[in-house]
């Protein structure tokens, strides 16, 4: 049996055995007693091969993604592409119809003009022509036909057609001198050139 003495000196054994406190964020050596040297273990186990290919399919799927992604964007902007070339050759196509219709009319456009040059004074017929002539006149500025502005401006053969070169006085050479007939254009296109007399 201990006696009394034995058991008031065993706290003060057991103290001196204790290790002494660490500084912080240090780990005594043989603190981790599963590990035969003692060491801490890896921060970063070793990846199963069940995560391995988890990953593997993840990375091959964002690929994926991204193929039809691109794909797709490509598809959009050729079906864009597609759509303005075919606003624009239906714009054309509607241009050219109209531009062979409208000129098959400038002549009698033409003579209606001619007609109210030279009209009679005081007849009331040819106060119903110069009201058809404007209803005329109305359908082709609403369809953006607009008469091409020639006298006095320097002949340009894009939109003028020389049927005269003459001299003439107080006219720069090279300037419309008369318009012999009007020309039109549809929007930017001359369905018809302005026929003029030129200075020499």
């Amino acid at each position: 049996m201990s006696s009394k003495k034995d058991k008031a000196r065993r706290p003060e054994a057991e103290a001196e055995k204790m290790p002494e406190a660490c500084p912080e964020g240090v780990v005594p050596e043989g603190f981790f007693p599963e590990h035969a040297d003692g060491a801490a273990p890896e921060a970063t186990a070793e990846l199963s091969p069940e995560v391995i290919e988890l990953q593997t399919q993840l990375a091959e799927t964002q690929a994926q993604a991204a193929e039809y992604k691109d794909g797709w964007q490509r598809s959009l902007a050729d079906f864009q592409n597609f759509k303005r070339r075919t606003d624009a050759e239906k714009a054309e196509t509607y241009q050219n119809a109209a531009g062979n219709i409208i000129r098959r009319y400038l002549p009698v456009l033409d003579d209606i003009e001619r007609a109210l040059a030279h009209r009679p004074a005081d007849l009331a017929w040819a106060d119903g022509i110069e009201l058809i002539y404007r209803k005329l006149q109305a359908i082709l500025d609403a369809e953006g036909v607009k008469r091409i502005e020639a006298e006095g401006q320097p002949f340009d053969p894009n939109f003028h057609e020389a049927v005269a070169q003459e001299p003439a006085e107080g006219v720069e050479s090279g300037h419309v001198i008369a318009v012999v007939q009007n020309g039109y254009m549809l929007g930017e296109r001359v369905i018809r050139p302005a026929q003029v007399r030129v200075a020499q």
